[in-house]
């Protein structure tokens, strides 16, 4: 038994250590590639901003616009990301060319 929560314990400090190892400029720096990624995919599919918005069920460009170029940490979520992925015709991991991971 002890064994048990002693290896629970030792998993739990592992992932709270890796954890800790991402920093919020690391989390900064992947939404803003992910939102460059949607720009660039979005520009090479001849599709505007609000063309993209109406496909996903957004009523303005607002979300589009800002997340795109990660504005006052505005950013896309799992939901618009699947969303944005169906109306463009392209694969999830194509919004994530180019991030690195530590």
């Amino acid at each position: 038994m002890l064994y048990c929560i002693t290896t629970k314990l030792i998993a739990i400090l592992t992932i709270g250590s890796f954890v800790q190892e991402i920093s919020s400029e690391d989390i900064d720096a992947l939404h803003r590639k992910i939102g460059l990624n949607v720009m660039r995919i979005r520009k090479e599919k001849g599709m505007t901003q609000l063309e993209l918005a109406l496909s996903i069920g957004l009523k303005s460009v607002g979300l589009i616009s800002v997340a795109e170029i990660y504005h006052n940490k505005k950013h896309f979520n799992i939901e618009h990301i699947y969303k944005i992925a169906n109306a463009l015709g392209v694969e999830i991991t194509d919004f994530f060319e180019g991030v690195e991971l530590k």
